[in-house]
Formats: C-alpha cells, structure tokens, sequence
C-alpha cells in the first residue's frame, strides 16, 4: 500500500477531487442545456405512454394512456425556466458520471492492494451501467406505473392540473433516487472487500435490512405515500440479495487465493 498521508493532505485530496468531479458536472450541465427541451420530452412520456413488453423484437412498444396528460402548466413566472434547469443539471452529473466515479476511485485508491488497483475500469463502467441501468428502470417501469396509479385512484370526479415544476421535481428525484439506489450492489462489494462485512453476516441480518430498506425508501422517495415507498423499498431488497450473491462469489475466490 501507499505511505499514510496526514488527515490534512486527505482533506486536500478530497477537496481537489471534488472540484475536479464539480468541473465536469458544470461542463454536462453546459452541453445538455442545450438540449433541454428535447430531454424535457422524453421525461414527459409517462404522462402520455405506457410500456408494454412483448416476446418478439423490439421486446417493447408505448401506447397511448386512455387518459393522456397533454399538457403541463407552470404556476410562476420563473417555473418554467427553472425546469430547463433542473432538468440539465441532473443530465450533466449523469453524463459526468464516469469522471465522478473515477475520482471517488483515485481517492481510495491509496487505501487498496496493487492487484486491487487495476479494477478501475470495471468500477467505473459497472457503477456507470448500473446507474443508467436504475434511471431505465424507473423510467420504464416505476415512473408509468406511479403515474398511472397516482392520477386515477379515486380522482373519478377530479381534474389533473400538474405543474411543469412539480412534475419535473418528482420525475428527477425518482431518478436520482434508484440510479443511486442500484450502485448497492457495489457498495456491498467494497465493505466485503474492506473486510468490514462478510457474506454470513448479511444473509444473517436480512430483517434489518427490510427495516433500512423502508427507512431509505422515505427518505428517497419525493413522496411522504407508503405506495411510492414501497416501490422503492422492493428494488433495494432484490439489490440486497444480489449483493449477498456477489460477496460471496468474490469471498470464495479471496479464500482460494489465500489458500493459494
């Protein structure tokens, strides 16, 4: 391993990788503002489509709600520029997303083996598809199906009147929530790695993890409803498990090696 640094010179790591990691959140925020509106339009398909999977090529097809939601509406005179805001800002950290992941790699890299350190690239292009990989499951799945459920359940004699804030604060919350959400996996890796967890003890501690599950879920979720809640908490249980399953394939070939 490296020599130790002093607390101080960690902090200045830190903080330079930070800066590094904001430049390019700063330079995706610059490019996709430029295509804000068109990202805006994909973000609103919810409103208008479902998705229905199918057995043959393409495997997929959107059809048209029953009840679509043509049109948004913005209740200041700000709202709507701050959308086109918001909407480029979360698309330049996803776009930035593999610098990030490398810097949060060059700051803990100091702390792994040599034959760790040359799994950067696989770190950084699995936390990267896993986290897209989140965002189409939300957006696929989670998204039409909460919208569907929220807008008709006993709203027979009420008119859905959203605002273009309010959907896309919703909309990119839900996003950012289960992008980071399907990183646990890795991070169950890393503590495995770490040492700080083995295999036995998180198949041995599962109702804990329902309890967490939910507990994130609330505070994730854009929505104080137990229905969104539960949405979320389902996906962390199943990415709990998969974690469980890797920990242990990558504890197996630990011991091996050390037997070796």
């Amino acid at each position: 391993m490296d020599e130790k640094l002093p607390f101080t010179a960690h902090l200045e790591e830190l903080r330079q990788r930070l800066i590094k990691s904001l430049i390019a959140v700063v330079v995706g925020f610059i490019v996709s503002f430029s295509f804000s509106e068109k990202i805006f339009q994909v973000l609103i398909l919810p409103l208008k489509k479902d998705l229905h999977l199918k057995t043959e090529y393409p495997f997929f097809e959107l059809i048209p709600k029953a009840h679509p939601i043509e049109k948004l509406v913005f209740l200041a005179p700000a709202e709507a520029f701050w959308m086109h805001i918001k909407v480029s800002i979360v698309t330049g950290i996803i776009l930035s997303l593999p610098i990030i992941l490398y810097q949060v790699w060059k700051f803990i890299a100091p702390g792994l083996l040599p034959s760790e350190k040359k799994y950067i690239g696989p770190f950084i292009v699995a936390g990267t598809g896993l986290f897209l990989l989140g965002d189409l499951f939300c957006f696929a799945v989670i998204l039409p199906f909460a919208m569907g459920f929220l807008l008709t359940y006993k709203t027979g004699s009420l008119t859905p009147m959203i605002s273009v804030g309010s959907y896309i604060d919703f909309t990119l919350k839900f996003l950012l929530a289960f992008g980071a959400v399907f990183e646990l996996p890795i991070i169950i890796l890393f503590l495995t790695k770490m040492g700080l967890i083995t295999p036995k003890t998180l198949a041995k501690n599962r109702k804990y993890a329902v309890l967490i599950a939910f507990v994130l879920a609330a505070i994730l979720t854009p929505t104080p409803d137990a229905f969104n809640q539960t949405l979320m908490a389902g996906p962390i249980l199943i990415l709990y498990e998969v974690g469980i399953i890797i920990s242990k394939i990558f504890s197996r070939k630990k011991d091996e090696g050390d037997q070796g």
